[in-house]
């Protein structure tokens, strides 16, 4: 009886724990994937603004005229 208390024990202490296991293997690769998005990211605004800024410029002007009256 007391090796199944002693594995009961262990097993409640493994599923209590994996989670917080779990977590922390995980969090270790994000962050070279978040600066990764991010710069991708910044390079698709870079390049939209560079080919739509005409557009975009007139666009806000024209809706700023058009609140001013």
């Amino acid at each position: 009886m007391r090796s199944l208390s002693n594995l009961s024990d262990r097993l409640t202490r493994r599923l209590i724990e994996a989670p917080y296991r779990m977590r922390d293997e995980r969090e270790r690769g994000d962050v070279p994937g978040w600066v990764l998005i991010t710069l991708m990211t910044a390079g698709l605004v870079t390049a939209l603004w560079k080919f739509a800024q005409p557009q975009l410029t007139s666009l806000f002007g024209n809706a700023i005229n058009s609140v001013k009256g």
